[in-house]
Parts: structure tokens; C-alpha cells; sequence
């Protein structure tokens, strides 16, 4: 072989590797370590995301061999659930719901319509068939309908009510006295923060509710329909619904001690705050509205100026007399009201009436209050400031038609 030749020889085993080691194919596609790791935990999560979500949709869904499940033991009820039980159990036969029906011609046929005008609560208040409730459950109801817990209804008619305090008195109608279970009947006067109470009423409908809660507050005050305030109202934490108006609130003791009346909430449900008529007021009104005898309302025979135009005749507190009227108590007792200024067309200011018997009166609504356990005939002794100076005016106390 040529020099030439050798160096052509050499030259293309150089090149493609004639007549030296051979390399492994397999070299060049072996996995380094890191790619081995990172392959597995694909798989890894391959495997996880079928065991998690796929295989879930094919296991079976039904357990042939599915049993009740094994009974735990109870124990015995705690003292305070008997308490609560015996409470719902003794006073829920005495709680009704009331439905008001106001009647109606149709004005086409002329046919008496039957409209409801509302749902309430209500209790029994003896076995003679008198039934209590809110006044303004039944306001503007000509029939009424009462459900005893028995599930039985019965018709009624309106005894009588007291707006101010709204409160009414219902009478059920050829219902038998065996039906009949008056409410036990307590005492508010010696109530305290924090002692618990029972609520039975038919909120939205759901007869015979029972809700717990506590007293939160005691001499509140609240609005009647008319304006009025009601004063020593009771406020609990217990949930008061619309329809439970008018059912009854008791102590630990299953006795009546208010009637659930009112709540505070911007969604019209139970916020945890409701309110309550004391049963003290109820227990002095409801005989008279039954004896037909309706509450005799003390005062002056005098009109108020609204409190809220005091400002306009210069005053912050205190009570204007706007109106004396002919022949009444106050004209007696020399009382004197507003009067014009015709010359320099103005309003003079009469009496103003800023305290009752040493008690201060801010405004009517103090007025109102001290008066309401007065009666007809009773003396008291008025402060009244006229022109700029007080006086004490001596007052018997006349009768008022009720509203």
C-alpha cells in the first residue's frame, strides 16, 4: 500500500471511527438522574389525580350489606330540659292562635267576603272563655277566629280593648270550659335581669313555638298603635316572630309574667330583642274590659301642645297648655292655655306644666305616665310655670272618655 494510500486510510477511519472502538448506541439515550425524578412524580400525580376524581365515579354507589347504625347511649335529661319540658307541657294547652276576619260586600254581587286582616297569638284567661291578646292583632276585624291547642276553632267576638296598652279581650263563642285551660298568672313587680323566660307562640304561622331566652332589660318603653308609650315593658332575648304577638311570656315557675307585644329588627325577624306588656298592667285592665267597664283615664280636660312645636315658642321642655276646656277640671282650677295677641299678632304662652305632685314632667309622655294610675276625683298638685314664674295649682282630677 502507497504512502498515499495509508494516509487516506487513516484519514477516513479518523472520520468515521473505521478500525476503532465501537460506541454504544444505548449511551446516547440514557437517562440522567434528574429526569428519572422528575418522571416520577409525574407519574406520581397521574396516579393521584385518577385514585382522587376518576376512580371515585366508578366505585359502586350502594352498600348491600348497609345497617342502622348502632344506637349510643343516652343518659338521663338534664335538670334544666325537664324544666323547659314540664314549662311547654303545663302552659301550651292555655296559648291560641288567633285569626282576624274583617267582612266585606263585594261591590258586583254584593256578597258578604270573608278578608283576612292578620294572624296572632293569644292565651286563655279563664274558664269562661275569655281569650287576651294584642289590640292590634285585632284591629279593624269585625270575626274573629280562635284555635285552641286541641286543634278545635272556635268563633269570637271582641270583648273589649285598650289601645294604649294594646291589649284586648276576645270571648270564644259555645266553646265548652272542659276545652278551657286559663294561663297561670304571676307578677311582674319583682323581676330581674338575667332570669329566664319562656315564649309560646305561632310565628309565621308554626303553632305552639316554644322559644327560651332571658330577661335583657326591664323598664323599657315602647310605642302603642295609638302613639301612646307603654311603660315597665319587659325586654328578653328570647326570638319574638311576627305571629307571636299577643302569646304569652313566663318565668321558671310556667307563670305569666307579659305578653309578647313587639320587636326591634331592621329585617322584620327576631334580632334577639323583643318586648313585653308587664303582666301587672295586663292584670289590672283585662277585668275591667270584661266587666264592661272599660280603664277610666284621669285628667285635666286640658289639650297639649305637641312637643315637638315646643321649640317654635321658645321652650325645651316642659308641657304647653294649648287648650282649656269649658267646664273641666283644669277651667276650675284657674289652669290657663295659649292665647293670640291680636295687636302684635303673636302667641302668648298660657300655663306650662312642669311638674306633677314634686315629680319633674319633661314632656307629655311623663305627663301621661304619672297620670295613669291616677283616678277620677283624686287631688294632685300641679307646677305649672306662667310668665316666667312657678305656681302650684291644686287639681281634682276628672274622668275622660277612653279611646
Amino acid at each position: 500500500m502507497t504512502r498515499g494510500s495509508v494516509e487516506v486510510t487513516a484519514a477516513l477511519r479518523s472520520e468515521y471511527n473505521i478500525g476503532m472502538d465501537p460506541i454504544d448506541p444505548r449511551s446516547r439515550h440514557r437517562a440522567s438522574p434528574v429526569t428519572l425524578i422528575l418522571l416520577l412524580a409525574l407519574l406520581g400525580a397521574l396516579a393521584f389525580v385518577v385514585w382522587k376524581y376518576v376512580l371515585p365515579r366508578y366505585r359502586p354507589l350502594h352498600d348491600p350489606g348497609a345497617a342502622p347504625r348502632a344506637i349510643a347511649p343516652r343518659g338521663g335529661l338534664a335538670e334544666s330540659e325537664k324544666t323547659t319540658m314540664a314549662i311547654y307541657r303545663n302552659a301550651s294547652p292555655s296559648v291560641v292562635h288567633v285569626a282576624n276576619v274583617a267582612l266585606r260586600r263585594s261591590r258586583w254581587t254584593l256578597d258578604v267576603m270573608r278578608i283576612p286582616q292578620g294572624t296572632g297569638s293569644g292565651f286563655v284567661w279563664d274558664e269562661g272563655g275569655y281569650v287576651v291578646t294584642n289590640a292590634h292583632v285585632v284591629r279593624g276585624g269585625d270575626r274573629f277566629e280562635v284555635t285552641l291547642a286541641d286543634g278545635s276553632t272556635w268563633g269570637a267576638v271582641m270583648v273589649g280593648a285598650d289601645p294604649d296598652k294594646d291589649i284586648a279581650v276576645l270571648k270564644l263563642e259555645n266553646a265548652p270550659p272542659t276545652k278551657l285551660k286559663p294561663v297561670s298568672v304571676g307578677t311582674s313587680g319583682d323581676l330581674a335581669v338575667g332570669q329566664s323566660v319562656f315564649a309560646i307562640g305561632n310565628p309565621f304561622g308554626l303553632d305552639q313555638t316554644l322559644t327560651t331566652g332571658v330577661i335583657s332589660g326591664l323598664d323599657r318603653s315602647i310605642r302603642s298603635q295609638t302613639g301612646r308609650r307603654i311603660g315597665n315593658v319587659i325586654q328578653t332575648d328570647a326570638a319574638v316572630n311576627p305571629g307571636n304577638s299577643g302569646g304569652p311570656l313566663l318565668d321558671s315557675a310556667g307563670r305569666l309574667i307579659g305578653m309578647n307585644t313587639a320587636i326591634v329588627s331592621p329585617s322584620g325577624g327576631s334580632a334577639g330583642i323583643g318586648f313585653a306588656v308587664p303582666v301587672d298592667t295586663i292584670n289590672r285592665i283585662v277585668p275591667r274590659l270584661i266587666s264592661g267597664s272599660p280603664p277610666a283615664r284621669a285628667g285635666f280636660g286640658i289639650t297639649l301642645l305637641p312637643d315637638r312645636y315646643r321649640a317654635s315658642v321658645g321652650l325645651t321642655e316642659g308641657v304647653p297648655v294649648l287648650e282649656v276646656l269649658p267646664d273641666s277640671a283644669a277651667s276650675r282650677a284657674g289652669m290657663r292655655p295659649m292665647r293670640q295677641d291680636a295687636r302684635r299678632g303673636r302667641t302668648l304662652l298660657g300655663d306650662v306644666i312642669v311638674g306633677l305632685d314634686g315629680k319633674p314632667v319633661a314632656n307629655q309622655d311623663d305627663l301621661l305616665d304619672l297620670l295613669q294610675d291616677r283616678a277620677p276625683g283624686e287631688d294632685v298638685e300641679v307646677t305649672v310655670l306662667r310668665d316666667g314664674k312657678r305656681r302650684t295649682l291644686r287639681v281634682a282630677l276628672q274622668a275622660l272618655s277612653a279611646r
